[in-house]
This record gives C-alpha cells, sequence and structure tokens, in this order.
C-alpha cells in the first residue's frame, strides 16, 4: 500500500489503536526500515470518554515496544457524552505538543479517504462555506498519507498482516453526525457517486487554492498594514467581504472562527459605530474606528 509522504525527519505518528492508525504505523514502521532518516514518536491520548479506554493505550503502546519506537501518551477525562469537536481539540493540542517536545517536523495521521468523503458531507449538512469541504488535507505540520485510500482497503491490510486494533464502541453511536454520516449516508454512495464527490472536493480544493492566493495578494494591498481600509471593505458585496474578512483573519493566525462569528463580524464592519470592539476568540477582537478596521490581541 502506497503512502504519500514527505522527505525523511521526525514526526510523531497519532495511534489510537483502531485499525486505520495500527496499519499506518504498521506501514510506517517498514517504510523506517527501508529508508534512512525517519525519526518516528508513537503518541496516544486517551481522552477519557470510554471506561475500557486503557486497553487502547495498552495496545499501541506494546506495538510500539514490538516496533522499537519510543511511546508517549496522556490522559484526560473528558468523560462520557463529550462531543467529536471538544476531543478532537484535546487530541490535536496534545499531539502539537508532543511533536514540539520532540523536535519534529509535525504529525503522521491515519485519515484516509472515506474521511475526506463524510467530512465533506458533514461540512455540507452544517452549511460551511468553500474551506469547509476540503479542509481535511495534508499540509507540512499535519500529514495525513492515506486520503487515496478506502477505509475497506485498510481492513483488508490489516487481516493480511495479522495486525490487531481496538474497535471505539462509540463508533457505532448514531447521535454523532460523523457516525451518523458513516453508517447512513455514505454506504448510499456506490463507486460512481464516491468518485463524482472526490473529482468535486478535488476541483474545489484547486479553486480554493487559487481563490484563497487572490485574497492575500488584496491584503497585501491595503494602506495600513495589518488592518482593512473600512471604506474599501464595506462596497464590497456582502459573500466578498466574508470571504476577505476569513482571509484576514487566518493570515493573522485566527482561524478558529464558525459561520455565526465572521457574519457577525462583517456585519459589524459595515454597521457599527467607531470605537467599538468585537470579540473573534480568546484575546482576540476585532476595533472598529472611522477609517480602519484592525486586530487587538492577534498575531500581527
Amino acid at each position: 500500500m502506497k503512502l504519500v509522504l514527505p522527505t525523511p525527519a521526525g514526526y510523531v505518528v497519532a495511534v489510537s489503536g483502531g485499525v486505520d492508525s495500527i496499519v499506518l504505523l504498521d506501514l510506517l514502521n517498514e517504510r523506517t526500515q527501508a529508508e534512512a532518516g525517519w525519526k518516528l514518536v508513537v503518541a496516544h491520548l486517551d481522552h477519557g470518554i470510554r471506561q475500557d479506554s486503557k486497553a487502547d493505550r495498552e495496545l499501541v503502546e506494546a506495538i510500539a515496544r514490538d516496533y522499537g519506537l519510543p511511546f508517549v501518551y496522556d490522559s484526560i477525562g473528558l468523560g462520557a457524552g463529550t462531543s467529536e469537536a471538544t476531543a478532537r481539540k484535546a487530541r490535536y493540542k496534545f499531539l502539537h505538543t508532543v511533536a514540539k517536545a520532540s523536535g519534529a517536523r509535525g504529525i503522521i495521521m491515519a485519515h484516509h479517504q472515506d474521511d475526506v468523503l463524510e467530512t465533506a458531507i458533514i461540512n455540507i449538512l452544517r452549511g460551511s462555506g468553500r474551506k469547509g469541504l476540503t479542509s481535511l488535507s495534508s499540509r507540512p505540520d499535519v500529514v495525513r498519507p492515506l486520503l487515496h485510500v478506502r477505509k475497506s482497503e485498510l481492513l483488508d491490510y490489516a487481516k493480511a498482516h495479522n495486525l490487531k486494533w481496538r474497535e471505539d464502541s462509540t463508533n457505532q453511536d448514531e447521535t454523532y453526525l460523523r457516525n451518523y454520516v458513516r453508517h447512513k449516508l455514505l454506504p448510499r454512495f456506490d463507486s460512481k457517486a464516491r468518485a463524482k464527490l472526490l473529482d468535486s472536493i478535488n476541483n474545489l480544493r484547486t479553486t480554493n487554492n487559487e481563490l484563497d492566493t487572490l485574497l492575500v495578494n488584496q491584503l497585501h494591498f491595503q494602506s495600513v498594514k495589518g488592518s482593512l481600509d473600512r471604506a474599501w471593505f464595506n462596497h464590497l458585496p456582502h459573500d466578498v467581504a466574508r470571504e476577505v474578512m476569513a482571509a484576514w483573519l487566518r493570515a493573522h493566525k485566527l482561524a478558529g472562527f464558525d459561520s455565526k462569528t465572521l457574519e457577525r463580524l462583517v456585519v459589524a464592519a459595515k454597521v457599527s459605530s467607531v470605537g467599538k470592539s468585537y470579540p473573534i476568540q480568546a484575546g482576540a477582537a476585532m476595533k472598529v474606528s472611522n477609517k480602519y478596521l484592525a486586530l487587538q490581541g492577534a498575531e500581527r
């Protein structure tokens, strides 16, 4: 099975104990044996959502030991019923902390083709914008080398190589939107429908990259660095203003906004009285002056 990987370097491998990450770890272990320059650290977070989650950690630790790879884990007590978003935020925080501590270039995760489709469908249902449909991809600090591989292929590989993994019981709970999409919606897609959706996602990713380049170029033409000319902004069509606002926030490392926050900021920029500030996220706000929109508490 082919992995789409960058040049060899140090990476933290996120391993939950499920079949996807166990297959990923096995493939990466083979790569490290065949190609010099790889330095892997196996990382596992026990979210504390299931009572039997300790067994996941024990399995991953044993496999890492068999491969001769360093193992790092942490346990947090999120509790039953924790939202997907909360668990995901905690997981990425842990993984990036481990990467920084170990001097790694980034983290490697086991997301696959089915995850790409599920994420796109979920974000369509949530009303996400153009970025949400293409959000699951590789980047320098988060490598996803299995995005071209179907879940069924991972299962076939695991069985053929007699790998051991753990099934997360919460994956059957259809009160979680992802599980509902996974068990009820995605199985209705035949191969032709899957291919069409994947083509649409890939085409949109190309369009997004082009649009993002144009938006960033526009930000560079602002008369005051780091600010937006309010008169210019207010003359933009509303949908365009949303895209400019989103690009402006991302350029200042404020990517964790939702569509409601984006809409609130765009409206405030257009109608707010001078001197008011509008919160974006913890420690950051947009201040409205007569001529400019400025960010407070953001990376400049």
